[in-house]
């Protein structure tokens, strides 16, 4: 197994970053990450001012991925999410749902133990989420904060345990990275921010080659769901609603209009976050209706 230390990281997802660890498909590795604001908080008394955003959002790699290239399927499975004891959530003034109301700046450490997250003297089971997780766009940088096709700040709570996830691949090996570990997190994400926490990730990847998601996907036991970014939450919903029966026709063989009718009765549009630079929903597609294959495009 291989482990990537936490001081291994970047701020952005690029083609232009040099691999810090070269794995073989199939063989585990161990991600340790640090919080989503780099560790600087420790204290509630610590002033939100003295705080360097530039150190905002790492994410520990990226890894260069053998046998996977431009135009497959990047397949990623959670094995496991490993949290510190303690986290921190914060609320900024102009940021999150109602950053537009007056508010002062504020940070709250959350003890984890026992399986639960304790917030003040409310208790809520641990359900760890890899609110980052991507590879190398297409081209250009893009900031970690952002979420898009490459998958990045995306803050979805399916991304936990268990999981699949498929992303498209855009350049050799992927340059895979992951961070910004929540300790429990609702859709949403209305506040901008979860109990942010570091921890590790066990982590083992596949390819499926010569096909291509379109946009990140999650494999839950009984469904699919597709992962859509937009500046935009409206042309959010509309691109994912579209990925959706787009891959209803494809599985049934039917025209648009069939397609389009039994999406209403079977594919549920939730919200991810509406915190980020871009708004993030996901289509939820059950397995009875579609495959993967009918996500997967030939390239």
């Amino acid at each position: 197994m291989k482990v990537v230390p936490r001081g291994k990281g970047v701020y952005s997802f690029s083609r232009d970053h040099a691999p810090v660890e070269r794995i073989k498909l199939g063989e585990l590795v161990l991600l340790e990450t640090e919080d989503a604001v780099g560790g600087q908080i420790r204290s509630e008394d610590t002033p939100l001012e003295s705080i360097d955003w530039t150190r905002v959002n790492i994410v520990t790699g990226p890894i260069y991925i053998d046998g996977v290239e431009r135009g497959d399927t990047l397949i990623v499975d959670i094995l496991d999410i490993e949290l510190a004891p303690q986290g921190v959530i914060l609320v900024v003034p102009g940021a999150g749902a109602l950053g537009d109301k007056e508010y002062r700046p504020k940070a709250r450490l959350a003890r984890i133990e026992n399986s639960f997250v304790i917030f003040r003297d409310v208790k809520l089971p641990v359900r760890p989420v890899i609110g980052t997780i991507g590879v190398a766009p297409e081209e250009g940088a893009i900031p970690t904060a952002v979420p898009h096709k490459h998958g990045g700040n995306m803050d979805c709570i399916e991304v936990t345990r268990g999981a699949r996830l498929y992303l498209p691949v855009y350049v050799d090996g992927a340059l895979f990275a992951a961070g910004d570990l929540h300790a429990v997190q609702e859709d949403g994400e209305l506040c901008v921010a979860s109990v942010e926490v570091e921890g590790r990730i066990l982590l083992r990847f596949g390819v499926i080659k010569g096909k291509r998601v379109e946009w990140p996907v999650v494999e839950g036991p009984d469904h699919f769901s597709i992962l859509v970014s937009d500046e935009d939450l409206d042309k959010a919903v509309k691109i994912a609603a579209d990925e959706a029966v787009k891959a209803i026709m494809r599985s049934r063989g039917w025209g648009f209009e069939d397609a389009y009718m039994l999406s209403s009765l079977c594919v549920k549009i939730a919200v991810n976050q509406v915190v980020d630079p871009k708004k993030g929903v996901r289509a939820i597609v059950p397995k009875t209706i579609i495959s993967l294959r009918d996500l997967l495009s030939q390239t």
